[in-house]
């Protein structure tokens, strides 16, 4: 049985919940949104698979999750963005959000979010099971037709997508670190880019 954890509005936890019973009750549970760009500037989306519970087929950042009980915010990025794209980066937290949204299938997420941003210049290898298509975008293109065709993206990547696009470093990434290994210690594709093939997942 999956859970997650359950806060108030200052991130504070408050229980833990079962996660299916958590979206059918609308409950305020800590969560994650990981946004991956390349050292030119690109974001790594990806098309959420059919057979995810709620916002399936829809393009979004590059991985999102829930902690587990007794599991870190950065862990648990980790931990997903393994999970679901086959790789790993150095990772910031940039800002959290909070909102709440209904879905069709009487599900809703209500979810104190955790925004953390990487740089990543390989070429991703999704879990089939999670992930439908891939691809790398502007951003400017990206908001461009988030505007234009909304209902192509999920509900967080648009509220989230213009913070982080502000808070973006002004030299594009160049020259960051991406890989964790040798860090220091301390229904339609968007438009204008190819997608990755699918790939096996474990």
């Amino acid at each position: 049985m999956e859970q997650v954890i359950l806060v108030d509005d200052n991130d504070e936890m408050t229980g833990i919940g079962e996660k299916m019973w958590t979206h059918l009750q609308g409950k305020l549970h800590r969560a994650f949104s990981v946004f991956v760009f390349d050292r030119a500037g690109q974001l790594l989306l990806q098309k959420r698979a059919e057979t995810k519970y709620h916002s399936s087929n829809l393009w979004s950042n590059t991985c999102c999750g829930h902690p587990r009980p007794g599991e870190s915010i950065e862990s648990a990025a980790h931990r997903r963005l393994q999970e679901e794209m086959g790789f790993d980066c150095r990772l910031q937290e940039i800002f959290t959000f909070t909102y709440k949204v209904e879905f069709d299938s009487n599900l809703s997420e209500h979810e104190y979010d955790h925004v953390l941003r990487g740089v990543f210049d390989g070429e991703p290898s999704p879990n089939v099971r999670e992930v439908s298509d891939w691809t790398w975008m502007d951003v400017d293109t990206l908001m461009n037709d988030i505007a234009s065709c909304p209902d192509r993206y999920t509900y967080w990547l648009r509220l989230a997508i213009g913070r982080v696009h502000a808070l973006r470093p002004s030299t594009n990434f160049a020259g960051v670190p991406d890989a964790v290994g040798g860090l220091p210690s301390n229904a339609e594709s968007p438009t204008g880019l190819s997608h990755g093939e699918d790939r096996e997942g474990e």
